[in-house]
């Protein structure tokens, strides 16, 4: 008995390839989603299954040949990768199809090698921060993330001049292709799968891969801010990975949450502030570095903290005495979450140095920063006030 893998493209038999076709025909059985079946029922017998934990299931004891249809590619966001695994022992031949990404871009007459290739079909991803990002954006959406829904982000964000294409029911006679701005596009209505591409003619990234933005790039005002070298080893701490959600609490100025958000293109940042004037400087800096996934929300912790997504990260900038109430709702949020915090008092320090103790990874650096200044023809070195940086993370599954 032998088993195929077959990538059968968009569903429609005339994108088989000829070699997908034979191992069909060759095949008694067929699995796979009842809409890739259709054409197939005629001498086959269909069995209607999408998991693939409930594919191999049903392959055991099968004599025949059995062929497993998989929409698109099987390399390309495909249950295949976990087929393969399942069905080690099985004399098991995978023959690729044509994806989404390869039959859309074909449509629409434009390449697909400078596409930067994301998935918000079926998980919460933030394929807005990505189209900022990225002069060309490839988009596989459904379930909770439909095509009108990132048209809509885009605009609220701003970026309603983005251009967009959306394609659904490819390769089918009733396949609907629709271009246009993404302001067009978010009043219309999408299938459920479909495919966009958005090509953004002013990306926005940052300049530089490590942390620690000069401090002249934020408006100040008289708010607090972290500086420039405290700022990027508090960054290097969290450590941030592209899709995390971060809170930053006492955000100032937000020169953390920008950092962060250039940091987590396809995650979210919270700046949460009580400080009406930081607010507002918020506000300009975030439209400063055109920063579309940072969200301020303007309150004290840990009341303004609850109803917002569980974070991954969490770096504590200001906590108006309420250290302990703030990490107590973060870990009941997330118990893996990783924080971290920096004290400039000694009461601060005394009582992050209990609260971080018990944490994993627990960890306390202080960092003293000399710069030099100039009187006349002279350089001086002009001393900072040491900050201390705590960080650790929860107990929990991983983060």
């Amino acid at each position: 008995m032998k088993i195929y893998l077959i990538g059968v493209g968009m569903g429609n038999p005339n994108t088989l390839t000829l070699e997908a076709r034979r191992a069909i025909e060759e095949s008694p059985v067929l699995i796979g989603a009842p809409r890739l079946l259709e054409p197939w029922g005629e001498g086959h017998t269909c069995i209607a299954l999408i998991a693939a934990d409930d594919i191999a299931r049903r392959v055991e004891g099968e004599r025949e040949n059995v062929a497993v249809l998989l929409s698109g590619d099987t390399g390309f966001y495909s249950g295949a990768k976990r087929l393969w695994k399942l069905l080690e022992g099985y004399e098991v031949e995978t023959i690729p199809g044509i994806s989404s990404l390869s039959y859309f871009c074909a449509r629409l007459k434009t390449s697909w090698q400078d596409a930067h290739i994301v998935s918000a079909h079926g998980r919460s991803h933030n394929a807005v921060g990505e189209i900022q990002r990225n002069p060309k954006t490839f988009a596989l959406t459904g379930g909770a993330t439909k095509a009108e829904d990132i048209c809509k982000e885009l605009v609220r964000r701003g970026l309603g001049e983005v251009r967009v294409a959306v394609g659904e029911r490819l390769s089918y006679p009733d396949e609907r292709i629709v271009t246009g701005t993404a302001a067009e596009l978010a009043k219309e209505r999408f299938a459920d799968l479909a495919v966009l591409l958005a090509e953004n003619r002013l990306p926005v990234g940052r300049p530089w891969n490590s942390p620690g933005l000069p401090d002249e790039v934020f408006q100040r005002g008289a708010v607090p801010m972290t500086k420039e070298e405290v700022r990027a080893v508090s960054v290097c701490k969290l450590r941030l990975q592209s899709h995390h959600v971060v809170w930053d609490v006492g955000a100032g100025t937000g020169s953390v949450s920008l950092e962060c958000a250039m940091a987590c293109p396809a995650g979210q940042v919270f700046a949460i502030e009580k400080n009406p004037e930081a607010v507002a400087l918020l506000e300009e800096n975030k439209a400063r570095l055109g920063a579309s996934n940072l969200s301020v929300v303007s309150g004290t912790a840990p009341a303004a903290l609850e109803g917002l997504p569980a974070p991954d990260r969490v770096f504590l900038g200001g906590t108006s005495g309420n250290l302990e109430d703030i990490l107590r709702l973060v870990f009941e949020k997330n118990p893996a979450a990783r924080v971290v915090c920096t004290a400039v008092t000694l009461e601060t320090v005394g009582e992050a140095a209990r609260l971080f103790a018990p944490l994993a990874e627990g960890d306390m650096v202080q960092l003293s920063v000399t710069r030099t200044r100039t009187a006349g023809r002279y350089h001086l070195m002009d001393a900072q006030n040491p900050v201390w940086i705590f960080s650790g993370e929860g107990k929990g599954h991983d983060a």
